[in-house]
């Protein structure tokens, strides 16, 4: 990571969103990793959710934390496959105002050495909408950490130069959201 010598983290405001028809809180591996992953190195874990793969429930919930002034990220795992049961990115991707083009082709070129040509299938994507990152990752605990570690570690510090998400962020609200 290229950490400016001078420069402070930000501690960011982080929603957690797993989307399974069959993990439970229990269960769920992939949002526990990244919901831990954040907290470790200085972020709040503002909500945590997970839902059935329904286009219309998802479409809810991501809107709901897009509004929310309290939520500056909002981390998606699963429903990123082509099996008609994977909706994530028909639910999110109408919410964004911006695309992050180079999440999904970073994160396909990180996986691609863990998983090889499966790779191809990740529909993994992300956008700004509202001073508020949307990232979209495959449902798998290998996947959310190559995402964490190869991408999401440094974009979401203030510190990482030359850019990282943070100054495009909406400020952080004082009462975080419980959503």
């Amino acid at each position: 990571m290229r950490v400016q010598p001078d420069a402070v983290f930000v501690p960011l405001n982080i929603a957690v969103l797993t989307v399974s028809d069959t993990r439970s809180f229990d269960t769920d591996t992939s949002g526990a990793l990244l919901a831990s992953r954040a907290v470790d190195v200085g972020h709040r874990l503002v909500a945590r959710a997970l839902l059935k793969d329904d286009l219309y429930k998802i479409r809810a919930q991501v809107a709901t934390w897009i509004a929310d002034d309290a939520v500056q990220v909002v981390l998606i795992t699963g429903g990123t496959g082509f099996t008609a049961r994977d909706n994530t990115p028909e639910a999110v991707q109408c919410l964004l105002e911006r695309s992050v083009d180079g999440f999904g082709e970073l994160f396909r070129a990180l996986s691609i050495l863990d998983v090889g040509s499966l790779t191809l299938q990740s529909r993994a994507l992300a956008g700004i909408s509202n001073g508020t990152l949307v990232c979209c990752m495959p449902g798998s605990t290998g996947a959310c950490r190559t995402a964490w570690e190869g991408i999401l570690v440094e974009q979401l510090d203030a510190r990482h130069r030359p850019c990282n998400f943070v100054k495009h962020l909406k400020p952080i609200q004082a009462c975080p959201s419980r959503g």
